[in-house]
């Protein structure tokens, strides 16, 4: 009796191929063709993949609306292991029908509270829904338990963890004042920051409203890189059970910019332009202009926009900052072309005309994780960095960093070589452990730094 090859086959379902897709797919693709298997791609429109990938014999492309059930269903029941590119709103539905159609799950997303709650069923179900798998989250966690684990191993006691990722410009291609450019999803980009940052130091928590944010910043040297500066990032709190510091006096997550940028960023939220809780109705031909001078209050006396702003603002025409404001051009007399938006959503698209990532420049991924410990009477420092930089704008290191992770990791599943179930991140050196030798032969690379410390 024939056997039916297709029935042996392991097939991979991703749904979204947007900014981040590139190295996922290629990986994934060489993957299936050299242990033969199918990578289906599906996303609302995939003619854009068309002309690259439809050829391939080991990917099938489907245009497909997550929203219909019966098309979700069918195609999720094709495949041994699914992951999500998607938008975070919609992984908790398609890990409902992963759950129900026992199928395994990754994303490169942060673990949200309803997709917690799916840990005990998958785990009933001996699945796997591996979560935060890319840049950060990802390989941060995993390259941090790694210097962890080394540390304590050696007998060194942790004083202070602090962990800075940054996707910005390569210097190469850095043009504008800002030291930045779009090189992946934009919406992210604007509401970076929104909610409270927590961390601890030196045993005292510290919280940071969203209005304050961007002044909270600490400048730091990268090998290789040069300057930066990082501001608090997220619930840093919660990583001292993540990481397994549970006593750690110093602990903080943030993000990376070049300085100035923050500075600028911070009369940006002051202005309101970062507001994502309500909708603006634009008439037709609304100029930026029209639309930015209803962020200033009312003239006391005649005076040019730039000189309101400037004095709303209380910063010189001459400053520094004052020049990335100019850049951007807010108050420009050009039509936005948008109706029923947020203040949030005007401003995307205004970063995505002053500051696109063009087709020959290159982007930038930046870490740097900081260690104090001591070893016997000794106070250490350890510095563990991590600067990778993009080909192109489709190639680039964000889409590289995020993808290769993920990528990885769905290939261990398939070969049966993690037995974790439930929801899960990589922090369990079953999973980071060969995820970080791999990534070492595609030039994702740490370099260290220790010293005594004074």
């Amino acid at each position: 009796m024939a056997i039916d090859k297709s029935a042996c086959m392991k097939h991979i379902l991703l749904f979204g191929a947007g900014r981040s897709s590139r190295y996922l797919i290629e990986y994934l693709m060489a993957y299936l063709t050299a242990n033969p298997g199918k990578l289906i791609i599906g996303d609302l429109d995939t003619s854009h993949l068309r002309a690259e990938w439809e050829q391939q014999p080991a990917v099938t492309l489907v245009d497909m609306d997550i929203n219909d059930n019966e098309h979700l269903r069918a195609w999720v029941s094709r495949a041994d292991l699914v992951i999500s590119l998607l938008p975070v709103s919609f992984h908790r539905r398609v890990a409902e029908f992963c759950l129900n159609l026992k199928k395994h799950f990754l994303s490169a997303s942060y673990v949200s509270p309803e997709m917690q709650a799916l840990h005990d069923a998958a785990r009933q179900q001996g699945l796997l829904f591996l979560m935060e798998m890319g840049l950060d989250p990802g390989l941060d966690h995993m390259s941090a338990m790694a210097a962890i684990t080394d540390i304590r191993a050696k007998g060194g006691n942790l004083l202070s963890f602090k962990s800075y990722t940054g996707g910005l410009v390569s210097p190469e291609s850095d043009d504008n004042p800002w030291h930045y450019k779009i090189a992946w999803n934009p919406r992210n980009i604007v509401l970076a920051g929104q909610g409270v940052a927590k961390y601890l130091f030196q045993q005292q928590p510290k919280y940071v409203s969203y209005p304050q944010l961007f002044r909270h910043t600490e400048l730091l040297e990268i090998a290789g890189a040069g300057w930066f500066e990082g501001y608090p990032n997220r619930d840093s709190l919660s990583y001292r059970q993540t990481y397994q510091v549970p006593d750690i006096p110093t602990i903080l997550r943030g993000t990376l910019r070049r300085p100035g940028f923050c500075a600028a960023w911070q009369h940006l939220v002051q202005l309101g332009l970062t507001d994502d809780s309500y909708v603006i109705n634009l008439p037709e031909k609304r100029t930026y202009r029209q639309w930015f001078v209803s962020f200033l209050p009312p003239a006391a006396t005649p005076a040019s926009l730039e000189n309101r702003l400037a004095h709303y603002l209380n910063i010189p025409l001459s400053s520094p900052t004052w020049e990335l404001l100019r850049y951007l051009d807010l108050w420009a007399d050009e039509s936005i072309n948008l109706e029923s938006v947020t203040p949030a959503r005007i401003l995307e698209q205004r970063l995505l005309q002053k500051l696109p990532l063009q087709p020959q420049d290159k982007d930038m991924v930046v870490m740097q994780h900081l260690f104090e410990y001591t070893l016997g009477a000794e106070r250490r420092q350890l510095k563990s960095s991590l600067v990778v930089q993009g080909e192109n704008a489709v190639r680039t290191a964000m889409a590289k960093t995020v993808g290769l992770p993920l990528a990885i990791g769905a290939k261990l599943i398939l070969e049966n070589k993690v037995t974790l179930t439930g929801v899960q991140i990589p922090t369990k050196p079953a999973i980071y452990l060969p995820i970080l030798a791999e990534l070492k032969t595609h030039g994702i690379q740490f370099g260290e730094e220790e010293g005594l410390l004074g």
